[in-house]
């Protein structure tokens, strides 16, 4: 007798424990382990990989969670591939990927490993579908629209978050010529989608702004065909601004070195991409450098995801999508996940904070529309621009 109710105790503590574990919600939040694997950069490119690192750094501190990360050998989805096996190896089993070069990465990894979840920040339809369609002996044509994701792609364990980074670029553009610049330029990494809708909104908000003063500007358009700055893109920066740029907008990774170096031999200016640069650019080139940057949200969508994913178990809710993040607020712009810096931006009477906030409010309630179309060059009235292809 003593034995059996000893038995039914021991059941009873057992089911009251599993219980507890699942809280409703499935794994318990100690059952988490994050890695984060950078693309091809380091955790202190001051962009991407940076920002994307310290979001999960403070995390997991702030939970008391495992967390490491991972760096590629080399610049090929295999290497970023074989991080993945060495993070999963090591026991993470959520995985935080930054970049659009990670699309090929996630279409051979994710579906090994179906218990393991993979967050991927700025990876749309089209980095997916290049490599999947290609695996599947097809000849993929650059326009997702016309495929069927779920058909190449096994997304059951995977959440994607990508930017409307034509409005942040409208911003900034916007911006520039409000505070009086009136040649300007666009450095562009390389011609993948992301950077081309951060060019194209920029040149939108140019013109938007040059027709709202009744002025005309002149715009340089390039791109670098490489996420780094050189010698060779230092050139033509160079010649650039001796030509009478006043300001590039430096969109691509490391890229914005080359600008700045060009910059500051003529007391040049620069816009920044991604995170608010003007402490790295105004520090390593000269204070006063950065006008402004057009940011996206990468570390509030990291550490928010993390959040309601682990903490709040609401995977369900990310699982399988590829969500366009934006405005979320026309009243609050640094609620947005994307924006130009209310701190850094070198404001001034002919465009404050107060007209950068009436500016978001009225993008946010549609009064301003900004297009996302990137297969062809945006319309102007009062920008002239000069598209000179790749530079490299």
């Amino acid at each position: 007798m003593k034995k059996r109710v000893l038995s039914l105790m021991l059941v009873l503590a057992m089911a009251v424990g599993m219980l507890a574990g699942c809280g409703g919600k499935g794994e318990d939040a100690g059952d988490y382990k994050v890695a984060m694997i950078t693309d091809y950069g380091d955790i202190t490119d001051q962009s991407f990989n940076q920002t994307t690192y310290e979001a999960c750094k403070t995390f997991c501190e702030d939970n008391k969670l495992s967390f490491t990360y991972y760096k590629p050998v080399g610049d090929t989805t295999a290497d970023r591939v074989a991080m993945v096996d060495k993070a999963v190896a090591d026991g993470y089993n959520v995985i935080v990927m930054p970049g659009y070069a990670f699309g090929g990465t996630i279409v051979e990894s994710a579906k090994n490993y179906p218990d393991v979840k993979f967050i991927a920040l700025d990876v749309a339809a089209g980095d997916l579908l290049e490599t999947a369609v290609g695996l599947a002996g097809e000849q993929y044509d650059y326009n997702p629209a016309n495929w069927d994701l779920n058909k190449y792609v096994d997304m059951s364990n995977v959440y994607c978050a990508i930017y409307q980074e034509e409005l942040s670029g409208y911003m900034a553009g916007y911006a520039a010529v409000k505070l009086g610049y009136k040649n300007l330029g666009f450095l562009g990494g390389m011609a993948v989608p992301a950077v081309m809708r951060f060019g194209y909104g920029f040149v939108q908000g140019v013109d938007a702004a040059a027709a709202e003063l009744g002025i005309s500007v002149d715009v340089k358009y390039a791109y670098g065909n490489q996420f780094f700055g050189d010698a060779d893109i230092t050139a033509a920066m160079d010649t650039w601004y001796a030509a009478g740029t006043e300001v590039v907008f430096a969109c691509g990774g490391g890229i914005f070195t080359s600008a700045a170096e060009a910059a500051q031999k003529v007391n040049g200016k620069v816009i920044g991409v991604d995170v608010d640069q003007a402490a790295i650019i105004d520090g390593a080139y000269g204070a006063g450098m950065t006008v402004t940057s057009a940011m996206k949200g990468l570390y509030n969508t990291t550490y928010n995801t993390l959040g309601d994913v682990i903490v709040n178990g609401n995977w369900d809710k990310y699982v399988g999508k590829i969500q366009t993040l934006g405005l979320v607020s026309g009243d609050n712009p640094e609620e947005n996940y994307v924006q130009i810096p209310m701190n850094s931006t070198q404001w001034g009477d002919s465009f404050s904070k107060d007209d950068y906030k009436a500016l978001v409010k009225k993008m946010f309630d549609g009064t301003i529309k900004v297009s996302n179309d990137i297969s062809k060059e945006p319309a102007t009235t009062a920008a002239k621009v000069d598209y000179q292809g790749n530079i490299k």
